[in-house]
């Protein structure tokens, strides 16, 4: 029994396919249409999955689709209509998408896949917590989602035990910890729905000189991490910006624009945001906790992709074990929906446990190989353990890398087989991969890729960080190029049985220089999704600051390129990001 599960419109478009309640594909819009975080219906994705599978839509028992339209139809009239006039503007420019396209999900499926059989709806966190729990393993689990908002609900806490999910509470929608979040993002001048990783990112920089104006002025939490927004300062609810000109005047300056320099203010205000996100979403968890009196918790919805608060959790909240799949996000409904449909609706047992990230596109020796060829590409083959011994030796050496190799990752995280490989060791690591390879801000930090049984040589985590949603103390501050500013890293953790061939790439770093971490950032330029087909990797690779690419088992040596095809490559137009 074949059941696709998509999720689409609002950020990530993706599909997933199972059978017979397990996990055979997934993948996200974007990597097919390579704008990033494609929100467009994932009619690439699918057809990848049903073509994985070696099946037609024909062959599907059920598509499922994540939430419910005319539930979210009716949240947003209601909201337009509680704000009106304000709303006006906003309104009439959301109602033709919604009129044309939006309510008619069941039409729009039928004539993108072609086809005719049945369709099923699940709510949008029942579909976050489905695509948490009922594939993380645990018999029984406290659940919490959060993120920006569903139909109406943006956070929910429940329980899940065995094949079935009981929602215990939730906090509806104008009250949304992920639009709070967002509404800081844009203020802080980066982009919403795509950014927020930035502010995180640059909370470490700064110092939480705001975190008490925040919580007297703009949100009031209570002790059991529920919370209501002062929604004077909030354009949202009505308008088409995020915050409204008194959160300007509250903060004393106007909305920091894409191309102005990043202040003390801008940090200061970055790192309040993080410290009051965090206070919030370990008070939520310590009441879950006490309210479910469980031992695990599972956790989706993109607020899950904080692994700042993550690890707060995990540290203070009381649970034993912590699970969240990579693609917490919207995303990840595509799964979820597909499982709930599986186990919430038809009522089978659980079968599948999330062992890994890998479920996207996979291209052969011979494909890399014929493609090579179109390109007239010098590159030497070489097999599995010579390629491992030289890539490995390159690193040491101080260059930087693409690496391309087995299925896709479905996420946002690069956990391996697409990624940019360096020592973790050199400090100008940093700023190299940074300015001249990635094209990005200069106080982005990278992640450390470890050896999973030497984790704990390095880095303060006593369990594991596979998906890099747990920060770490670095423990020797020997690795500069992968240590933030707060003397943390965003971790993976790497078993042999999840990725062989990436385990065994840093094993031979490890070798060669005594080092079992890796630099691992995603294998894409500033404004671009991760690279998914050889094209893409070859693209990438010729018009940045790359040394040598990696297409398994063919390695590609930049210096031996033809001049005239590197130049032209470079010089083309980046996408902002």
């Amino acid at each position: 029994m074949y059941i696709l599960g998509l999720s689409c419109f609002y950020h990530d478009s993706a599909a997933a396919l199972i059978m017979d309640g397990e996990l055979i594909a997934a993948a996200q819009e974007e990597r097919f249409t390579r704008k990033k975080h494609d929100p467009g219906f994932p009619e690439n994705a699918a057809r990848f999955c049903l073509n994985f599978a070696g099946i037609t839509a024909k062959n599907l028992s059920c598509v499922a689709f994540y939430e419910k339209p005319l539930l979210k139809f009716d949240r947003i009239v209601t909201a337009h209509a509680t704000t009106f006039p304000r709303s006006l503007r906003a309104f009439m420019l959301a109602m033709p998408v919604w009129l044309k396209e939006k309510l008619w999900m069941k039409e729009l499926i039928k004539k993108k896949l072609d086809y005719n059989g049945e369709i099923l709806f699940s709510e949008h966190h029942i579909s976050h917590a489905a695509s948490s729990f009922l594939v993380s393993g645990f018999d029984e689990a406290a659940i919490l989602t959060a993120d920006a908002v569903g139909e109406w609900a943006t956070t929910t806490y429940g329980i899940g035990k065995g094949n079935e999910i009981e929602i215990l509470g939730e906090l509806d929608f104008p009250h949304s910890l992920g639009l709070f979040y967002s509404a800081f993002t844009y203020y802080l001048g980066f982009k919403v729905n795509s950014a927020e990783y930035k502010v995180m990112g640059l909370a470490p920089y700064g110092q939480p000189e705001y975190y008490d104006f925040i919580l007297k002025k703009l949100i009031d939490v209570k002790e059991d991490g529920t919370f209501r927004l002062n929604l004077d300062y909030f354009a949202y609810p009505y308008g088409l910006t995020m915050t409204n000109r008194k959160f300007g005047k509250l903060f004393g300056r106007p909305v920091r624009r894409p191309e102005e320099p990043i202040e003390d203010f801008h940090k200061n205000l970055a790192a309040s945001l993080q410290k009051v996100t965090d206070l919030i979403m370990v008070r939520l968890a310590r009441s879950v906790r006490k309210k479910t009196k469980q031992k695990n918790l599972c956790m989706a919805g993109g607020v899950a992709l904080n692994c700042v608060s993550n690890r707060k959790i995990l540290d203070e909240a009381g649970f034993e074990r912590l699970f969240i799949q990579p693609a917490a996000g919207d995303a990840g409904g595509a799964i979820g929906t597909a499982f709930a449909v599986w186990n919430l609706f038809l009522k089978k047992p659980r079968r599948f446990l999330w062992s890994h990230a890998f479920w996207g596109p996979e291209y052969s020796a011979r494909d890399v190989e014929k493609f090579l060829a179109q390109k007239n590409a010098r590159a030497v083959k070489y097999e599995k353990a010579d390629l491992l011994s030289k890539t490995a030796s390159l690193l040491a050496e101080g260059k930087v890398l693409g690496w391309f190799a087995g299925r896709e990752e479905f996420g946002p995280r690069a956990l391996g087989n697409r990624s940019i490989l360096a020592d973790p060791r050199r400090a100008e690591m940093k700023d190299t991969v940074n300015a001249k390879i990635k094209f990005r801000e200069s106080f982005r930090p990278f992640a450390p890729s470890v050896l999973y049984e030497k984790c704990r040589n390095h880095f303060d985590l006593a369990g594991e960080s596979p998906y890099m949603l747990l920060t770490a103390p670095v423990k020797n501050f020997d690795l500069p190029a992968v240590t933030h500013v707060d003397g943390t890293a965003r971790l993976q953790t790497v078993r042999r049985e999840q990725n062989p061939l990436f385990y065994d790439m840093i094993a031979g770093f490890e070798k060669k220089t005594g080092c079992p971490v890796l630099l691992n950032t995603s294998f894409n330029l500033r404004g671009e999704p991760i690279v998914s087909s050889p094209e893409d990797a070859y693209r990438t690779f010729l018009s940045s600051g790359l040394d040598y690419l990696v297409l398994a088992p063919f390695l590609l040596d930049k210096m031996e390129m033809k001049t005239s095809e590197v130049k032209a490559a470079s010089e083309r137009v980046l996408e902002p990001d």
